[in-house]
């Protein structure tokens, strides 16, 4: 086992590499980068860099060059003979050869492109531009290594047992946590905490805890390179990014509003079983349903991830039910900020009536809260995404269900909710 305070003391070589494979992303980027690449292989997409809690002025904690010495090290990252065979050879979601070889050869070549960095006012602007089937792969990547930056400037000047303590408190705060859902019955749960994790080696060692604490109730992670290590199973579906793309490159305002089935279609053609999880909020989880096709019914799945969870999973209960399928042969899956007590809440209120399913993300791997010694609070989560903001150069929005989430920009957003409609779009306070 990992000494994880020995490890985060001993940085002392000039750099550390925080990404050092391509595959120490999310599952779903490659799914839907293979289907990118089939599809709209011309597109020319730009990802951003938007910190949502405005008040931690990041470029004041992490230093430009620390950041500049990351990014340019995970560009030198390619895929290994080993990964390659892995992705070849491994079953996913019951799938043989999930991955077609032609898509696995464009891959062995693969980099991550150029990025554009600047600070401002406290604040880094990061932008990655390029074709859809590379700036894409930014996003996780991007945010792994400005969250670990921003740990390990917080961690660098404690001393040896300040940070035993500090992880020790982190440990039991987590195997507290598991103790609870183990009184859960039917528990599904996996880990989503990439993006936002404290660190690689952190979210490893909950990985290793999840394991021991849930047993067979624990399901396997978003990260493809955690998977392969740990011999689990490689947990996602699909991301926004898909509908804001196609709507943006929409000629009408009819176009933006069928693009969200537009997508479906094309993820139909390549994926099935499990695989077939909507993620209806991009737009607005009540203007998706008001117009989604009866074919929709029979995925296997919804993912509602900006609403309170009991209040989009029962809209969506409702929805199948009109429909006239029995929700007790669905899916849903929880993942939106979710944690022990928001989890606990959720299961109990629907268990029995419907398949579940739980992806916990930043509560799981960056939960820090009150475990520093020193009394700091510089380790609290942060909200912090990237978004894809224009395709072929055209403005990219997202309405969620959130307007605290909602991107893009203000005209077009307002020409969005003229056509997807206002709805009730509460602002929900975001703590991760």
């Amino acid at each position: 086992m990992m000494d994880i305070a020995r490890r985060v003391h001993d940085h002392s070589w000039r750099l550390d590499p925080i990404v050092r494979s391509l595959l120490d992303t999310d599952f779903y980027k490659l799914l839907m980068l293979q289907m990118i690449r089939d599809l709209h292989g011309d597109v020319q997409a730009t990802f951003t860099l938007i910190n949502r809690s405005g008040g931690v002025r990041l470029a004041e904690i992490i230093d430009e060059s620390e950041l500049r010495e990351q990014l340019d090290h995970a560009r030198t990252v390619r895929l290994s003979k080993k990964e390659l065979i892995w992705l070849a050879g491994n079953s996913f979601y019951g799938t043989e050869r999930m991955f077609a070889p032609d898509f696995l050869a464009w891959l062995a070549a693969f980099r991550l492109p150029e990025y554009e960095l600047r600070t401002v006012d406290g604040q880094f602007e990061l932008r990655f531009e390029g074709p859809w089937t590379h700036t894409s792969m930014w996003e996780i990547p991007a945010l792994a290594i400005i969250n670990e930056l921003r740990s390990r400037a917080v961690l660098r000047h404690k001393g040896r047992f300040a940070l035993d303590v500090l992880y020790a408190r982190a440990k039991a705060k987590l195997w507290s946590k598991l103790e609870r859902l183990r009184e859960l019955p039917d528990l599904v749960l996996s880990d989503f905490g990439t993006r936002r994790r404290h660190g690689f080696l952190w979210q490893r060692w909950c990985l290793e805890a999840l394991k021991e604490g849930l047993g067979p109730r624990f399901i396997g992670t978003s990260n493809v390179l955690l998977a392969m290590q740990g011999d689990l199973e490689a947990i996602g579906t699909n991301a926004h990014e898909l509908p804001m793309v196609l709507a943006a490159l929409a000629d009408n305002d009819a176009e933006v509003a069928a693009a969200p089935y537009r997508v479906l279609r094309e993820w139909q053609a390549h994926y099935g079983g499990n695989l077939l999880v909507v993620l209806p909020d991009a737009f607005g989880t009540a203007a998706f349903l008001s117009h989604a096709p009866d074919w929709v019914a029979d995925w296997t799945g919804f993912r509602p991830d900006s609403m309170p969870p009991i209040e989009g999973g029962e809209q969506i209960l409702a929805w199948w039910q009109a429909h006239g399928r029995d929700a007790r042969e669905k899916l849903l899956i929880f993942s939106d900020g979710m944690d022990v007590e928001s989890i606990e809440a959720t299961h109990r209120h629907f268990h029995g009536r419907v398949r579940l399913s739980f992806g916990w993300g930043t509560n799981l791997t960056n939960d820090f809260r009150g475990c520093d010694p020193d009394g700091g609070r510089g380790l609290e989560p942060i909200s912090l995404v990237a978004k894809v903001t224009s395709a072929n150069g055209r403005p990219a929005v997202k309405l969620s269900d959130n307007r605290a989430k909602a991107t893009g920009d203000a005209a077009e957003i307002e020409r969005y909710l003229s056509i997807f409609g206002g709805g009730a779009r509460p602002w929900q306070e975001l703590r991760v």
